[in-house]
């Protein structure tokens, strides 16, 4: 290892339990793990995103990863990344940033675990409008993360099988991990 963390990163579509994999995951590993940096804008901002609410929410996404690497010795746990805002400003506003692109592929993660829609959509208080369009959205996560060069692994499955999925995939990926 060349002293960097090895980088996993939870994705997906919305409401497919990032939050809590990626927190369970941290735990597991006694890892640093950075947050959704979109949800507290949206708290703080307390109204509908728009296009120019993606630059402010890269950025910030940056710091909080930034954040928690710091803390990171062999292993570090993104609930998302920019990639996450690639997908959904191409998706909401029809573009992405060219800044935002190219810092999505030189921050790639080392591992991602691409989280299906296979779940129920459950509201979680965040504006989440599109739960019907989960697939489309799976579909535009696969693609950015293939258009990336991405190590992705699928994680399909009940709660438990979700869990299971994900730490196999990482100990297969990374090996043990030791903080």
């Amino acid at each position: 290892m060349s002293g960097r963390p090895f980088v996993v990163v939870v994705t997906g579509s919305e409401c497919t339990g990032k939050t809590t994999l990626s927190q369970e995951i941290a735990r597991q590993f006694d890892a640093p793990w950075s947050p959704e940096f979109v949800r507290e804008y949206l708290d703080r901002k307390g109204a509908a995103l728009d296009a120019t609410d993606v630059e402010p929410i890269a950025r910030g996404q940056i710091a909080v990863e930034d954040a928690a690497l710091s803390d990171a010795s062999a292993l570090i746990v993104k609930d998302t990344d920019l990639v996450s805002t690639v997908v959904y400003a191409r998706h909401y506003y029809g573009a992405c940033p060219a800044w935002i692109e190219e810092a999505a592929l030189a921050r790639r993660g080392d591992l991602y675990l691409l989280l299906h829609p296979d779940v129920p959509w459950m509201a979680d208080g965040l504006q989440r409008d599109r739960p019907v369009e989960r697939d489309l959205l799976h579909g535009l996560f696969r693609a950015a993360l293939a258009g990336i060069g991405a190590r992705a692994v699928d994680i399909t499955g009940t709660w438990d099988e979700r869990h299971a999925r994900a730490f196999a995939a990482i100990l297969a990926a990374r090996g043990p991990v030791s903080r």
